[in-house]
């Protein structure tokens, strides 16, 4: 086949209408969901990251609506009475933080994904609401050295934020099994392929193409 006749059968490809995806990345602090969930979203035009509420201060060079919703206790627990997140938890230091519902719903909608950059406990959490439309990966960190000097090359937290990251990064680990897909992080640039690769796979399943049968319907001779 020439590259023109290729072009030609790429162009007359049905394109279906598909359900989008909630792609979970989740790891111990330092792993590097935040890395890659935000090296996702730049690479891939359908997909946009969900940004959560948290009770915690901004820290320098984050911006409101951005990186977090930056929201008192009292706002964050109004949220959670009037339904308005899809999970929450608390979390490092006492803060909370929470996934708002609206946003996802609206995009998951429009047939576009949405990435999630949250822990075990708000996977959990997504999945009573979510049901299939979650696609879940932990990035696993390929020693516990490389976790604890990656922790400390961020030089964001001071030593006893590192300290309770890691005493609180064991536990994480152990829930890697409550994950569909496992990835050891040792390369950057090869896990971020190994997660592009999971999600074209994922948008193809069957339960997410909406046109699907109609399709099918039309493969009749004629």
């Amino acid at each position: 086949m020439t590259a023109a006749s290729n072009t030609h059968f790429l162009s007359t490809q049905p394109k279906l209408r598909r359900r989008g995806v909630m792609l979970v990345l989740a790891s111990p602090p330092g792993g590097g969901k935040t890395t890659i969930t935000r090296k996702l979203m730049q690479l891939d035009p359908q997909t946009s990251v969900s940004i959560s509420a948290t009770t915690r201060a901004k820290r320098p060079g984050e911006e409101e609506g951005q990186h977090y919703y930056f929201v008192s206790p009292e706002k964050f627990k109004k949220m959670v009475d009037d339904g308005d997140m899809l999970e929450y938890a608390l979390v490092y230091n006492g803060n909370m933080y929470g996934t708002p519902k609206a946003p996802v719903k609206k995009i998951l909608s429009e047939g576009r994904d949405i990435l999630f950059d949250i822990d075990w406990q708000g996977k959990r959490n997504l999945e009573k609401f979510a049901g299939e439309d979650i696609v879940s990966i932990f990035l696993l960190p390929p020693s516990w050295n490389i976790l604890k000097e990656r922790l400390h090359g961020r030089a964001r937290d001071n030593e006893e934020e590192i300290k309770e990251r890691l005493d609180k990064a064991q536990d994480e680990i152990s829930h890697y099994a409550e994950f569909q897909y496992v990835i050891i992080n040792n390369n950057l640039e090869d896990s971020i392929r190994q997660v592009q690769e999971i999600l074209e796979a994922e948008r193809l399943k069957r339960h997410r193409l909406l046109d699907i049968q109609d399709f099918v319907d039309t493969l009749k001779p004629l």
